[in-house]
């Protein structure tokens, strides 16, 4: 299949999504036929704080629109946050949209894993991964949800890490680990591999839902899964 990507929210996450979808085809033998529109990350975070899930919706129906006119057979959004309109996107979606949260209940459930602890934007942490987790119990850090989905936010327009940022996720998983008796952290933030880049040891495991959806895309940009 032809993939299409919905890239710029933001531009690291784009850029993470990009070469780990072509280096996991490349690992199966096939080439990869890509597109990626670009979305405005602002207009998302306005329409996400807002819960102006139409607006995100048409927005992202028109960038749909273009890929479809490139060939491409279905569409993927680049970022956990920009799901939250979803539903409201697949009725208007000129292509098949690729969920990357329908997935993970599937893989959390395959690890056997009873509790997972999620960090990423305000609303996919206050959710709980839009309640779409149902063999899975998630936690959070609740009376934390704003300051570190703030915190998450302005690391991702930046499309840098501060060692601050990363003190500060680290600490947040360490202490679900810990206190609330989460398994493994889930990265519900495609931009925080800038934190968890693999280089550095938080001490516990983590999950990178980015990973869980790459290895969806790459079985359908080579055949070996449908839709």
């Amino acid at each position: 299949m032809h993939i299409g990507l919905i890239g710029g929210i933001g531009v690291a996450a784009t850029v993470v999504y990009y070469q780990r979808l072509a280096a996991a085809v490349a690992a199966l033998g096939a080439p990869l036929e890509l597109t990626i529109v670009q979305a405005d990350v602002q207009e998302l975070i306005r329409n996400n704080l807002a819960d102006k899930r139409a607006a995100q919706a048409e927005v992202y129906a028109r960038l749909i629109d273009r890929l479809a006119a490139a060939g491409c057979d279905c569409a993927a959004i680049t970022s956990l946050g920009g799901h939250f309109c979803f539903e409201e996107t697949v009725a208007r979606a000129s292509l098949p949209l690729v969920s990357a949260v329908a997935p993970l209940d599937d893989f959390f459930a395959r690890e056997g894993l009873l509790r997972v602890g999620l960090l990423g934007t305000r609303v996919v942490m206050r959710t709980r991964l839009y309640g779409q987790l149902a063999r899975t119990e998630a936690v959070a850090l609740d009376g934390e949800t704003e300051a570190l989905g703030q915190r998450y936010q302005e690391m991702a327009v930046a499309g840098s890490c501060s060692e601050a940022d990363r003190a500060a996720f680290f600490e947040a998983g360490r202490r679900m680990v810990e206190d609330m008796g989460a398994e493994a952290i889930v990265l519900a933030g495609t931009d925080l591999n800038l934190a968890f880049d693999g280089r550095h040891d938080p001490g516990y495991r983590v999950i990178d839902a980015l990973d869980v959806h790459v290895d969806v895309l790459a079985g359908l940009a080579t055949g070996r899964a449908a839709l």
